[in-house]
């Protein structure tokens, strides 16, 4: 069974700041169930809330901001990239393809940095650009 990729990024203070749920094009179709995807959503909130505390203790550990698979629930990983303010990028899938998911979190640091760089934009709180959010979902479609 194909799983729809669930990506949040979570502020310093352990603030959503930003979430998005990714749906392969060949998926969208059978996810048109409103109630089904709200069951996922907090399902998929509730497993990278719990991984939190995996990527804290693995963060010290490594000098790299991309930590890999940090947790598995079930079937299902969390990978996870750290920056150096200590915002987290948390993406939930059921495939190990390291290489696309590093692009991935690359790209989207790379756009998080732009968001930072608006003077109107306080750090740590909800980004809800949605050009931001078509550029990352463009960014999943390429490398997820």
């Amino acid at each position: 069974m194909s799983f729809y990729y669930y990506f949040a990024i979570v502020g310093a203070t352990d603030n959503p700041i930003y979430e998005a749920e990714i749906v392969p094009s060949s998926r969208s179709s059978a996810f048109t169930d409103a109630n089904r995807r709200d069951d996922h959503k907090h399902l998929n909130q509730f497993i990278i809330h719990a991984a939190l505390d995996v990527v804290e203790e693995v963060q010290w550990n490594t000098q790299a901001m991309y930590l890999k698979s940090v947790d598995r629930f079930n079937e299902h990983f969390v990978s996870a990239f750290v920056t150096a303010a200590n915002v987290k990028f948390m993406l939930l899938h059921d495939q190990k393809s390291e290489d696309s998911i590093k692009n991935f979190f690359n790209e989207v640091y790379e756009l998080y940095i732009k968001i930072l760089m608006n003077p109107f934009y306080e750090q740590n709180s909800l980004i809800a650009n949605p050009q931001f959010d078509n550029r990352v979902k463009t960014v999943a479609r390429r490398f997820l």
